[in-house]
Parts: C-alpha cells; structure tokens; sequence
C-alpha cells in the first residue's frame, strides 16, 4: 500500500497541470520573450548540433523538442531547454564508439536511441522522486566539471575555427596540433576571427542603444560570417556540406528506437540521463534565485525525460534546460512555460523557411560561437580562489577538471562525489547521529533574550537565523530549505555562533542566499563567527565579497549598530 502510494504521489508531482493553466496568464510578455530566446537559440542550437557530430539541423530538432516538449512539461515555469555545452560534448564522446561498420562515420540509429532511452530513464527517476538529491552536489566538483567542459569545448573546435575536421577527442587534438598549426586554412580565419570578435565587442557595442540590446551577439556573429564567406566565396567548409543536396530528408527524419540493442546502449543512456538532471536543475536553481520562486525537481526530471523521448524520435539532439536561454527568458519578460513553447515553434519556423541560409553558415563561424561559450563555461567564481582553497576542495576541482577533459564527465562527477563524501565522513556521520536544527527568532521574542534595552525591539522586522553544526555539501540544501522560512522581513542576521565547520560550498551557499535576499529588498547580516570559520571566510575573502558592513564580530554588542544602519 505504502508503494503504491508514493507511486500515486510521485504521479501528482510530475502533473503538467500547473504548466498548462498558466499558458494564458502571460500572453503578450511570453510570446516576445520566446521569439527572442528563439532567435538567440538558433546559432547555439546549430553550434552544439556541430559539436555533437550528429549534425546542425540535429540541434535545432533538439532545441525544438526541448523549447515545445520541455515547456510544456517541465518544473521550471520560465525554463528554456535544448542542446547544452555538456550534454553535446558527452554525445559525441560516444559517437567515438558508435561508427557504421568499418567507416568514421557516426551511428545516428545509435546516438538516437541512446538519446530517447535516456528520456525514457528520466521518466522512470522522476517517479522514483530522488531528482532533488542532485542539491547534494559539492561545489568543487561543479566547478570542475564546468571548467573541464569549456576546455573541452574550446579544444575540440579549435580545428573548425582554422578550417580543418573537428577532432573527436582531446588526445587526438593534442596528438595532431602541429599537423593543424602546419596546415590552417587562412581564408576560415576571415571568418571565425571578425565573428569572435562581434562575439566579444558587440555586448558592449549594444548597451548604447535600448533596440540594439535585444539583438544577441551569436546572431549579429552569424550573420556577418555567413556574408563574408559568400561575399568573397571563401573556400572553406559550410554546413551544406554535410547535409548534401537533398535538404527535405535532411530536415525531415524519423528514428525509431533499435530496442535490440538495448544493453549496448543502457550505459550511455543512464550517463545522458545523469547529465540532464545535473545539467537541467542547476540551471533552475538559477532560475529560483533571478525570480525568488522555487522549481519542481521531479517534474523538471519528467519534463526533461519527455523532450529527450521527442529529440531520440526527431533526430534531435539530447537536451536540458539551458541557463543562458533561461536567464534571457526572464530578462525579456516571460512569465510561464508559454515562452518556452514560442521558442520552440520560433526555430521550427526557421527551419522550415530558413534552411537553404542554414546550408550556407561557415563552420568556421560556429566554431567562433562555441569559443565564446567555452570560455563563458568557465567557473570563474572559484577560479580567482584556486591558490587559497583548503587542499580537499583543490584536489576534487583537479580530479574532476582532469576526466572531465580526457575521460568521461559522467565518471567525473562520480569520482568527484565519492572523494568529497570519503574526505568528509566525520562531519556526514554527524548529521546523521545528530539532529542538526537550524532555528530562526525574532528580535525581541522571549525565546531568543539578548538582554537587549533597546525600546519597542519587537517592532523591529528584524530575524536571527542560527544554523547548526558543520556548513558544507551535505546541509546546505536543508539549510536552505529551513531560510526560506523566515517571513519576509527588512533584516536577517545569520548568528554563526554555533557553524563548526564551513567549506567553500557552504561559503557559496551563503552569497547566494545573501544576494538573492538583497534582490528581494532584504538586508542580510553575517555574524559571531567562531575563529576556526571566520579564518576561512577571510582566507576565501568571503567578508571582503559581501562587503564589511554586512559582516558584525557579535550581534549581541553590535545590535544598536545594526538596527541603525
């Protein structure tokens, strides 16, 4: 009975109930928002499409299965999913194994149903309800991971930006550099440097003007490519050329599931399927911090499962919620999943009118846009703290970077969790055989005496949060989940006095909460540091960040102060 309760309720959580009834609250908002996203999602769906070795057009399908299918059934109302920097660079770590008998070419009938038996996978887990463990991430091993794919995407197209075949992996890359320095092709740099360049001037260029803003620069890039190779008919490498003449069948495919081969696939599939739920809820938790609502990590992991389901049966590539279509989603006013679905019909129209322009993009200029997006992959929160992490961080961040790169991100991550989880058993077991209880009061309430003086305290909206034990990995979401509590209020002094340990995930966590509080109009006060943490805020430059004003030796002595700022 217990099973098949939590069963029925795992149904009640991925409902897409909440998605359709605010189709309509938003209209006009999500309808722009989602024509913009999708214009800004067309050269990065072509890129990562390029990327994936499955093919340009097989990145606008995935972007169209993502923006159509991911909307509609998603936990994220103003998410905006398709292809992504990781999930691209991971297939087509496994197209290195999945070949057409002897040739070099790819298996498409593999790629595909590895993609739609990963969609099937995230289903299932979204009924399992265990999305939500993926907040149990430490921050080094995210960080890693983020810096090992934008090294790898940049190392992979380096050829595609001087005109020659992408590599398939890094070894190969290395392994044939001088051959690629020797034998560049000088006239792809005509191309691939004027669009890195727009890439890098035009966010500047556009601040100047309120309609200029609008237009992003991966367009502007792709545009101005695209003439200067068929201005001076540039011999170099076009997309067209991989699609042949026949653009209807190239457009136009459907891949049924090879079931037979499903134990040869399974591995790659529970990989995809990993990657998604990792790719896909970071994303939304940004999203949480930009809007101050909170998403739905199963239904997100359902909605995800479906849109791969769609992308496997289109030719699409895999997909997951993209960060940066979700944060242009909401910087252009969307509203509801309405937005997401507009993007999603925005590239469909492209598609179907734009194709033979498609044909004529130099690779050269994808490889341009995918420069520009491996090196905003880049982790540079923790980059600038490299020299100062304690030992245990730095070696999670190397490990992870290190198999990122030449391995697999999927063994990354795992090797990267299970070193954090060995190298911080003490404090796990601690929670475990504790009740951590991580409390908040109002000033002046009887329950929390300071042997204040101060007249009519209770009418201060002022909130004292105490967490308890060790801040790292392994308490932050609950920490999270018990300071999103507190009522909205104008102050909230954080009193650190009984935090035994802190570590950079920890540290993080409190930025983020202190930002996303002072976005939402409250101040948020950090205060009665032991030694021991206070060393590694200083050391992490923590007090330096957050600014000193918001940082008090002792809430007790310095209560009057604070009330008056």
């Amino acid at each position: 009975m217990k099973i098949l309760f939590y069963f029925l309720e795992g149904l009640r959580e991925i409902s897409p109930k909440k998605n359709i009834y605010s189709l309509f609250s938003n209209l006009k908002g999500d309808i722009l928002a989602g024509i913009t996203v999708g214009i800004i999602a067309l050269p990065l769906a072509l890129a990562f499409g390029e990327i994936s070795q499955l093919g340009p057009i097989a990145g606008i399908w995935g972007a169209i299965a993502g923006g159509i299918i991911g909307g509609l059934f998603g936990g994220c109302l103003v998410g905006v999913s398709g292809p992504t920097a990781p999930k691209a660079a991971q297939i087509a770590a496994y197209m290195s194994f999945f070949v057409v008998g002897t040739t070099n070419e790819p298996d498409f009938i593999a790629a595909f149903s590895i993609i739609f038996l990963s969609g099937l996978i995230l289903v299932l887990i979204s009924l399992l309800r265990i999305s939500h463990l993926i907040h149990y991430t430490p921050y080094p091993v995210m960080a890693g991971f983020m810096c090992g794919i934008g090294a790898l995407v940049i190392l992979t197209q380096l050829n595609a930006f001087i005109g020659l075949s992408v590599e398939k992996n890094i070894p190969d890359v290395f392994k044939n550099l001088n051959y690629s320095i020797k034998n560049f092709h000088v006239e792809a740099l005509y191309v691939s440097l004027p669009s890195l360049i727009i890439l890098f001037l035009w966010p500047k260029i556009s601040n100047t003007s309120k309609m200029l803003s609008k237009i992003p620069s991966p367009l502007i890039a792709l545009i101005a490519g695209t003439c200067i190779a068929q201005f001076f008919n540039l011999d170099i490498p076009y997309i067209g050329d991989k699609m042949g003449s026949d653009m209807t069948n190239k457009v136009f495919s459907l891949y049924m599931p090879d079931f037979n081969r499903t134990l040869e696939f399974i591995g790659p599939a529970f990989a995809l399927a990993g990657l998604a739920i990792l790719d896909s809820l970071l994303s939304c938790k940004v999203a949480d911090n930009i809007t101050g609502n909170r998403h739905n990590s199963e239904r997100e992991t359902f909605g995800q499962g479906m849109a791969n389901m769609a992308a496997g049966l289109f030719g699409g590539v895999t997909t997951a919620t993209a960060t940066m279509r979700t944060v242009a989603n909401i910087k252009f006013g969307a509203k509801t999943p309405m937005a997401s679905i507009v993007h999603g019909l925005t590239l469909l129209a492209f598609l179907l009118g734009l194709s033979s322009f498609v044909a004529a993009i130099p690779t050269a200029c994808l490889a341009a846009i995918l420069f520009k997006v491996g090196i905003e992959i880049l982790d540079y929160r923790i980059l600038p703290l490299l020299k100062k992490l304690p030992i245990k961080d730095l070696l999670i961040f190397s490990v992870v970077l290190f198999v990122t790169v030449y391995q697999d991100l999927m063994i990354a991550i795992f090797i990267g969790i299970t070193f954090a989880i060995i190298t911080s058993s003490k404090e796990l077991i601690n929670i475990i055989k504790t009740k951590m209880v991580h409390k908040y009061y109002q000033i002046g309430a009887s329950s929390f005496d300071l042997g204040l003086t101060i007249k009519n305290i209770e009418a201060l909206s002022i909130h004292v949060f105490v967490p308890k034990g060790p801040l790292f990995f392994g308490s932050v979401e609950p920490l999270r989940n018990n300071f999103n509590l507190i009522p909205k209020t104008d102050t909230i002094i954080i009193d650190m006095r009984d935090v035994t340990m802190i570590d950079i995930t920890g540290l993080f966590f409190l930025e983020d909460i202190i930002k996303s509080s002072n976005s939402n109009g409250t101040k948020v006060i950090v205060s009665n540091a032991t030694k021991a943490v206070k060393d590694t805020l200083i050391k992490l430059e923590f007090i330096k960040r957050i600014g000193n004003e918001n940082y008090y030796e002792s809430i007790d002595n310095d209560i009057l102060e604070i009330t008056k700022n």
